[in-house]
């Protein structure tokens, strides 16, 4: 279980897999990995904006025992979307090939790490009931661009990711009373006589 820095969890996680594969041979330095927007990166040259939550409706959470007299409330779940985008500094000649070989190289390694597994992720991993899946989205054109929407830029190639299920849980814990006896009546079926 995770509590609500697991959103920013995924996104550290997902940076730090992708830089752990492409520096220094795909870009130059770690921090041209990063989360940020379309509209405001900086010198990132590979972008991770996370751009839409969504309730997760897969998933019947229940309440879950906390020691033996309390239930905590049950957690809810999130599918997180991301949009991953290459931004080379390329000369123009060879810029849009730079940008696709950045965005291969990004799907191949999301493609080859598809559940987010403690040893590949992190510590905030570890707990969890339901480990977060990666899944590449196929969207069409006309909702890619809707989803860059930034005034004054043009539409720069990208992939889109969602990982689900995320898990934030309850803080409500309330204190439960145990049946801690029980009294049987026996007779017969017929008979209601002092029964």
């Amino acid at each position: 279980m995770a509590n609500y820095n697991i959103i920013s969890d995924i996104g550290d996680a997902l940076v730090r897999l992708l830089r752990e594969g492409m520096v220094p041979d795909i870009i130059p330095n770690s921090e041209g990995i990063g989360v940020c927007h379309p509209s405001d990166r900086g010198d990132i040259s590979l972008g991770i904006c996370l751009y839409d939550m969504r309730r997760n409706t897969d998933i019947d959470p229940t309440e879950i025992p906390v020691g033996t007299d309390k239930l905590r409330a049950p957690s809810f779940f999130l599918d997180l979307y991301y949009m991953i985008t290459a931004y080379s500094s390329s000369d123009i000649k060879f810029r849009s090939l730079e940008e696709a070989k950045m965005i291969g190289r990004a799907m191949q390694i999301l493609e080859g790490n598809p559940i987010m597994k403690p040893e590949l992720y992190g510590k905030a991993f570890e707990n969890m009931n339901y480990l977060p899946r990666i899944e590449m989205l196929d969207l069409e054109n006309e909702e890619k661009h809707r989803i860059w929407n930034i005034p004054d830029q043009p539409y720069k190639l990208s992939v889109f990711y969602k990982v689900y299920p995320v898990e934030i849980e309850s803080e409500n814990i309330r204190e439960i009373t145990r049946v801690t006896e029980t009294d049987f009546v026996f007779g017969q079926l017929g008979d209601r006589n002092g029964v």
